[in-house]
């Protein structure tokens, strides 16, 4: 079933379609709430990961699948979750500037969550691996530079595929506004993974 459907069955009273949904999604979403509370905020990240999964809960009855998908509405949940619990310890920093220009203007970051298989290696060697490990915490520690705000954008926008009118429409935002977080984060990132980036184009 997919996840739309599985909400509303969980909704009429099936318990265990709440459970193929918690194992579907568990990962990625715990995973999303760590990376954007950030490391000096990760002791909160099973916090705020389950007060979202109570959400959800409580919610279920307002669930409309003519709105966002469900992935969609959870990791807003999450993101909203989060940022109250940055402005509440007054880590949050919002930097935005300006911008114009289309969705184009986004720069690209390569991914390096997949690691080897990014790359199509299918049998890396131990020094591949290494470098993936290495680029990985690096990324890790990159979007802990990054203002709260840049790094749920990019995070939403990565980690759940959220165009840039989509994130505008979750989280209550201007287009240009949204786009912005976007773009200077991602230069930020860029920035930041410069030797990786160098070393993985090398590789292509």
């Amino acid at each position: 079933m997919a996840d739309d459907q599985l909400m509303l069955a969980y909704a009429g009273g099936d318990a265990a379609a709440f459970d193929v949904l918690y194992a579907r999604h568990e990962g990625a979403l715990f995973r999303f709430v760590r990376r954007l509370l950030g490391a000096r905020l990760a002791a909160q990240a099973d916090e705020v990961f389950q007060d979202t999964w109570l959400r959800i809960v409580s919610a279920r009855d307002s669930f409309s699948p003519q709105g966002a998908s469900w992935r969609t509405w959870a990791f807003t949940i999450a993101h909203n979750l989060a940022m109250d619990r940055l402005r509440a310890s007054g880590r949050e920093v919002v930097l935005d500037a300006g911008g114009h220009g289309g969705e184009d203007d986004v720069p690209y970051l390569p991914s390096l969550d997949h690691g080897p298989q990014a790359a199509g290696t299918a049998h890396p060697s131990a020094e591949e691996l290494a470098f993936w490990r290495a680029a990985g915490r690096r990324l890790l520690d990159c979007l802990d530079e990054l203002p709260a705000e840049q790094r749920a954008a990019f995070l939403l926008h990565h980690e759940d595929g959220l165009t840039v009118d989509a994130l505008a429409a979750q989280l209550g935002a201007g287009f240009e506004t949204v786009k912005s977080r976007l773009r200077y984060g991602l230069q930020k990132l860029r920035g930041c993974m410069a030797s990786y980036l160098v070393a993985l184009e090398a590789r292509a």
